[in-house]
């Protein structure tokens, strides 16, 4: 296997969040162009009465070098076409996530653009992705570099195609910016901590931290940094940003910082470590979001959000249930290769509480909270108006449900708000995922908000340590439809009043151990002889886009899933 992981001091993967209070507000078959950081889209479709094509060139990743992107294959060339008939079109490169649409192959029409399948964006931090010279400006902050802070940073006037590295220091940053500017896809915006020789990140604290003299934004109180939202710079709309590699902690009520006034204030009991107002195609990578309000915030005037990679954990607050360590609204988000560890000690919050339309959730480590997952309507137009807002893809996680960890609820899917017509009403397609609880009392994989609801559940574990009758699908309301998953045998549709239905369709297999290398040390991956080798079964055409490519092993390796030809059951192929 090809090992990616060991990442979070320094190599973690990819980005985003929102809210606010509890509101988060054929010719030749050539390969379409390459997706922005992913691979290439899908050749064009054949012309009529062709010959054969020539095999199609690679599309030259236009975020290679910038990105991380590679370029896509090229294009297998089309087969000559009987008289009359088009040949048959190239095959190209699979779509990067969410990716620009490929371009057309010659006498074809254009790929299709990603949307959440094909090769991950995966970097670390130890080895920079960016090219310094394929960049307008370059800074370096630290220790021995041209300036000293992140607040000698000119924020206010920074352009597009700008490459900020803040190196890492025995002592915290306490500084506070905003990030506004309109990058674009070839000149991205790029803040990147470079760590010590330990490995260690940068450090940016938000107690005691000091905005800088010439720029000026409101909601200081609420990140110790925002990307949108600012008189100075002003700027409509920020695009095409990237913050990675940098530990980001101590935005919570009773810390303070100087604000563009010069005044001391104190952080709102809902501030984040990074909070994204607006803006659109923003990555947070390899990054640690701790010790605050919420870890990270994204409102509903975001888009395009990539939280990748990052290790999000001890947030919230203290007997609340409105904080948590990610809280996100927006038009499109990827969920991808994060550990999220518990909430801080007697924090009441979600582990990861999203709003978003077009939501993927794929291959992270989630621990604890409240519930694991929690997601629930919008009440922005912009965000659910749009088609995705009906679709929701979980797959390849490992979802952890400790005992006494709140609600026995793992995932929530639906609406929080009261009003019915906003729920998601729509299908949360959750496959190949692992599901572990290791409570004494009742575990409940899924509460569906309303009879609007679907849960289409495939080729996951769900375990329980405690007797499977403590195991059940559903709280009652939506519908749910299991296939080839893996359960504890005694388990049960529901431990409440069955308002919908749960449909055993085919291929599950129950027994009392689903073959766990040694569940104690959390190593969930499958032994010899496990029940769940081999006897996974097919998934829906809805999830064609999204292919298993990794595996997360632990909490900070991710690795390429091996291919066999019969599946396993689980996040985990043997």
């Amino acid at each position: 296997m090809n090992n990616l992981g060991g990442r979070w001091a320094c190599a973690l993967l990819l980005v985003i969040a929102a809210c606010g209070d509890d509101d988060a507000s054929g010719g030749s078959g050539g390969a379409g162009g390459a997706g922005s950081g992913g691979s290439a889209g899908s050749a064009g479709t054949g012309g009529s009465g062709g010959s054969a094509g020539d095999a199609g060139s690679g599309g030259a990743g236009a975020t290679a070098g910038f990105y991380g992107g590679s370029a896509g294959d090229g294009g297998t060339g089309g087969s000559a076409g009987d008289a009359g008939t088009g040949a048959t079109a190239g095959t190209g490169g699979t779509a990067g996530t969410g990716g620009t649409a490929g371009d057309a192959g010659t006498g074809g029409t254009a790929g299709n653009a990603g949307s959440g399948g094909g090769e991950p964006l995966m970097t670390d931090c130890a080895t920079s992705p960016w090219v310094e010279a394929n960049f307008n400006q370059v800074l370096h902050v630290g220790p021995g570099q041209t300036l000293a802070t992140p607040s000698d940073v000119p924020w206010e006037s920074i352009g597009a195609g700008t490459l900020v590295l803040i190196h890492a220091r025995p002592t915290p940053y306490l500084d506070k910016w905003v990030l506004n500017v309109a990058g674009t896809e070839s000149d991205p915006v790029v803040v990147r901590g470079v760590p010590d020789d330990q490995g260690a990140l940068p450090q940016i604290r938000g107690d005691g931290a000091v905005t800088r003299d010439g720029i000026n934004f409101w909601g200081e109180e609420r990140a110790i940094i925002k990307i949108g939202g600012s008189n100075q710079p002003d700027n409509a709309e920020p695009s095409h940003i990237v913050v990675e590699c940098l530990d980001i902690a101590g935005a919570r009520a009773g810390n303070t910082y100087t604000g563009d006034d010069d005044a001391e204030h104190e952080y709102a009991d809902n501030a984040a470590a990074i909070t994204i107002e607006t803006g659109d195609h923003i990555t947070l990578r390899n990054n640690v979001f701790s010790d605050s309000g919420n870890g990270l915030f994204a409102a509903s005037e975001s888009s395009d959000v990539r939280v990748i990679g990052n290790h999000i954990y001890d947030n919230g607050n203290v007997d609340s249930i409105y904080e948590h360590n990610s809280y996100t609204e927006s038009a499109g988000i990827l969920f991808e290769g994060n550990h999220y560890g518990p909430l801080c000690d007697g924090c009441l919050g979600n582990n990861l509480k999203d709003r978003s339309a077009g939501t993927v959730i794929r291959y992270n480590w989630i621990e604890s909270g409240n519930r694991q997952l929690d997601l629930v309507d919008s009440d922005h137009a912009e965000v659910s108006a749009l088609p995705s807002y009906n679709s929701t893809f979980v797959y390849g996680n490992v979802l952890i449900e400790p005992d006494g960890a709140g609600n026995s609820q793992v995932v929530h899917y639906g609406g929080d708000s009261g009003d019915e017509a906003s729920y998601r009403k729509g299908t949360l397609y959750f496959f190949h995922n692992t599901v572990v609880s290791t409570r004494d009392g009742n575990t409940t994989l899924v509460r569906l908000s309303s009879a609007g609801e679907t849960i289409d559940a495939r080729n996951n574990i769900l375990y329980v340590s405690a007797a499977g009758t403590s195991l059940a699908i559903t709280d009652g309301n939506g519908d749910a439809l299991l296939r080839n998953n893996w359960l504890k045998t005694g388990w049960r549709s529901s431990h409440s009043t069955l308002n919908g239905t749960v449909m055993d369709v085919s291929g599950n297999v129950t027994g009392a151990d689903p073959g766990f290398t040694d569940a104690s040390t959390q190593d969930f991956s499958l032994v010899d002889g496990s029940a769940c080798r081999g006897t996974a079964g097919p998934l829906p055409a809805e999830t064609a886009a999204h292919l298993v490519l990794l595996q997360i092993e632990s909490p900070t390796v991710l690795v390429t899933r091996p291919v066999h030809s019969l599946v396993d059951i689980g996040a985990l192929e043997h």
